[in-house]
């Protein structure tokens, strides 16, 4: 019965994640949600555990999500230090474990700021990502000893079963940003393209010459093209130019 039980608890929250995945406005409002998941499900009665998820992508800015405020303020102590649990446990994808920070030596500056934040255990248990893309969910406790046996057995099977839905929402995110950097690129060259056809019906000259006489302006005015190309639309006077593509 055990096992069964076990099962259906499995597929509630793998199904929980990925309708997350669908309804979550980006990756960061994901792993915010994520983070909580980690703490209703990893946590006992009376004994609440303090979860944080790390992600660090490809020239993005580091994203720490966080359980709650206190897991929050812990969390960020991860990308603080050179040498931390969730850095190691990221860079070498394997399980982390401090059973006691009092008395492991491992991340000296990280400890003694997670120590005096109250921090007595931590484990550190790493996504199974694609890419350069690292993660890693982070669990903290008040107690010492706190992760140990079956309950870090557990964390490593839910680390195992939430990993495909943070593939999913990592994936998606990229996509959409590629989306929106593509629709930006359209937009500013549908400017730019409407600035030299009025150049060029304005001088009477051919396109190329008509894009120089823009460029030549942007560097006068120490402006970017796209804000030169925008100023000659709009001194037509129809108002300020307008672009749509549908994405």
């Amino acid at each position: 019965m055990a096992s069964e039980s076990t099962a259906k608890t499995d597929t509630s929250i793998t199904e929980h994640l990925h309708e997350l995945v669908l309804n979550s406005s980006d990756v960061e409002d994901f792993l915010n949600e994520l983070a909580q998941v980690s703490a209703r499900n990893l946590s006992e009665p009376g004994d609440e555990m303090l979860c944080a998820i790390t992600l660090l992508r490809q020239r993005k800015a580091a994203t720490v999500a966080s359980s709650n405020k206190d897991a929050e303020s812990i969390g960020r102590l991860e990308h603080k230090y050179a040498e931390t649990p969730s850095l190691t446990a990221s860079a070498a994808q394997e399980t982390v474990h401090a059973p006691d920070l009092a008395e492991d030596g491992r991340w000296p500056e990280y400890t003694a700021a997670a120590v005096a934040q109250g921090v007595r255990s931590v484990a550190a248990l790493p996504f199974r990502l694609e890419g350069e893309t690292k993660a890693a969910l982070l669990l903290y406790s008040r107690r010492a000893h706190r992760f140990e046996g079956r309950i870090l057995d557990f964390a490593k099977d839910f680390v195992s079963q939430t990993s495909l839905a943070l593939r999913l929402a990592v994936r998606f995110a990229h996509y959409s940003e590629t989306a929106a950097n593509l629709r930006a690129t359209l937009e500013s060259r549908t400017v730019i393209d409407m600035a030299v056809g009025i150049i060029m019906a304005q001088n009477r000259c051919n396109q190329q010459d008509a894009f120089g006489i823009l460029r030549t302006a942007s560097s006068t005015r120490n402006s970017k093209l796209h804000d030169v190309a925008t100023a000659v639309v709009n001194s037509l006077g129809q108002g300020p130019v307008r672009t749509h593509y549908d994405g």
